[in-house]
């Protein structure tokens, strides 16, 4: 009589390949670590939409002999004014840079670009900035991962 031999694997087997599977994983996870991957794909859009917003101004100013929107002024101590996210009154009277002649006919740029995690509703979560010497900035004002994102032209 033939004894036949049981191939298999025995629980402990199974077990060790789970938990070394699993160590695994949580060693690959933390070396991608996505929470940096997205703030960074974030603080790229933010570059894109600072760079577009100060590109679209100028170009506005190139087509009006050297004027800037009137609503981007120059202030004493450079503070910067956020952007407002639509166009009309409302912006000018709660203290926001109206941009809506720079999209105005879509000749510069379609629409105000808004921070990708931006909070406020009547905010792009941008500032801009007039020197007195006409420089403008744009800056997000919450970028990620210890990141400046400012354009000066």
């Amino acid at each position: 009589m033939k004894i036949k031999n049981k191939s298999g694997f025995t629980l402990l087997e199974i077990l060790l390949v789970v938990a070394a599977i699993a160590i695994l994983a949580g060693i690959v996870i933390v070396a991608i670590n996505p929470s940096k991957q997205l703030g960074d794909t974030r603080n790229s859009q933010r570059w894109s939409d600072v760079n577009t917003l100060l590109n679209g101004v100028y170009q506005y100013s190139i087509d009006n002999k050297g004027v800037l929107p009137a609503s981007v002024v120059a202030l004493a101590d450079d503070t910067a004014t956020p952007i407002c996210s639509t166009t009309g009154s409302a912006c000018t009277t709660a203290g926001f840079v109206d941009l809506g002649v720079v999209i105005t006919d879509q000749k510069y740029m379609t629409a105000i670009p808004r921070d990708p995690q931006c909070a406020v509703t009547s905010s792009t979560c941008y500032e801009i900035t007039k020197s007195a010497n006409g420089r403008i900035t744009v800056e997000a004002t919450i970028p990620e991962n210890s990141t400046t994102i400012k354009v000066i032209k």
